[in-house]
């Protein structure tokens, strides 16, 4: 859930419409210094929610009892990735400048899952712990507002409700930069109800868990022994072998050819002609793996990392002898949501397109705050030797 993204929306839309002066925060620095612009709802900008737990290591006591995890070989269902040294960042003229400098970077070696994780395993989790979701509780205003530019109204008390984002399409072309049109503020989505209230997950246990926050995410991981992984790790492990590349497969555009993997196919957010056969998510291994067996890690959905979001972290370490396990910046920071204190995420979702995000690009950063938890936002796990 991301109750402050869709708040700071919500106050835009009604700017336009005349109703209220818009935030200044929320102004444009180009050509039109006066029309607001729209957080990025697609996993771009995301304005930070609370950490329900208290910070960002307090975890519930529920799963601090690790005699409930589940009762197989630790690294099952991973893969070992050997470590090494890479250039981490941008590969073509597609990259944001939060890619650059591409930078040397060396890893230790570690176990990833081969897949996001599943309903099926999300579900073991909760079964045993009797763990609830960020989605699933209701927001904190007094917690909530300062998060917000000083002086934001409180919203209603029907507003303030147990809710996540889910993707609606739009009925034809569109400002992409209007992430309002395609996104609708559902109570009662969360994980078992993915796209809302009266959708499920019964026959998709194989489908990647969604409408999961960051902490929600390392509740689990905590449960099963693992660990997030960290920004190198995963990019890493992304590019399977290939130096350079701009894709987990390599170089070939993945709009040529074969399906290669669960984007947006046509016309984004309105028309989808899904030559991968796929509207949303699709279960785990319905595409092919990259070298190092490892699905998904293009496409499907987004996957959170444990790096802190900087947009100016690679430059802060680019040093010609390199940088050696890096774990990510010390604290947040987005210039384009001030308030906002948020993590990184990877890999692109069923939503990326080359003329919105290309998100499936293996340097492609992208970013959002603790809590939100969307529709095409899920995760993987990694674990040391």
């Amino acid at each position: 859930m991301n109750f402050a993204l869709f708040y700071r929306i919500s106050l835009v839309i009604i700017a336009l419409s005349g109703l209220l002066v818009p935030d200044p925060t929320l102004t444009a620095k180009g050509p039109h210094p006066k029309t607001p612009i729209y957080p990025r709802v697609a996993v771009c900008c995301a304005a930070k929610l609370p950490n329900r737990f208290g910070t960002s290591n307090a975890l519930p006591k529920l799963v601090n009892d690790l005699s409930k995890a589940p009762s197989v070989k630790h690294h099952a269902g991973m893969v070992w990735i050997s470590p090494g040294t890479y250039r981490m960042g941008g590969d073509n003229a597609q990259a944001s400048a939060d890619e650059f400098p591409k930078h040397k970077v060396s890893v230790k070696g570690f176990y990833i899952d081969v897949t996001e994780v599943t309903n099926a395993q999300f579900k073991q989790f909760v079964k045993a712990t009797g763990y609830v979701t960020t989605a699933e509780q209701k927001p904190d205003w007094n917690i909530l507002k300062k998060q917000l530019p000083p002086g934001t109204p409180k919203p209603a008390a029907d507003v303030l409700v147990a809710a996540s984002l889910v993707f609606v399409p739009a009925k034809g072309p569109v400002d992409i930069n209007n992430y309002a049109q395609w996104w609708a503020w559902s109570k009662g989505a969360d994980w078992k109800h993915p796209h809302g209230p009266k959708s499920n997950i019964l026959g998709k246990d194989n489908f990647p868990v969604v409408h999961v926050s960051y902490f929600d995410a390392l509740a689990y991981c905590k449960w099963a022994g693992k660990r997030l992984p960290t920004e190198a790790e995963w990019e890493w492990a992304a590019r399977g072998g290939l130096k350079d590349n701009v894709y987990p497969w390599g170089n070939e555009s993945v709009n040529i050819g074969k399906a290669k993997a669960n984007i947006w196919e046509g016309d984004f957010p309105y028309k989808n002609v899904q030559k991968d056969k796929f509207y949303y998510a699709a279960p785990v291994k319905s595409f092919a793996p990259n070298a190092y067996g490892l699905y998904d890690m293009a496409g499907n959905v987004w996957e959170w990392c444990s790096d802190f979001y900087d947009n100016n972290y690679y430059a802060s370490v680019n040093k010609p002898e390199g940088i050696s396990n890096p774990q990510g910046p010390a604290k947040s920071h987005d210039p384009d949501e001030p308030y906002a204190i948020k993590h990184t995420v990877r890999g692109g979702s069923f939503l990326c397109n080359d003329s919105y995000c290309s998100g499936y690009r293996v340097a492609r950063r992208m970013k959002t705050s603790e809590d939100s938890g969307m529709e095409h936002l899920g995760f993987r796990c990694v674990s040391d030797k």
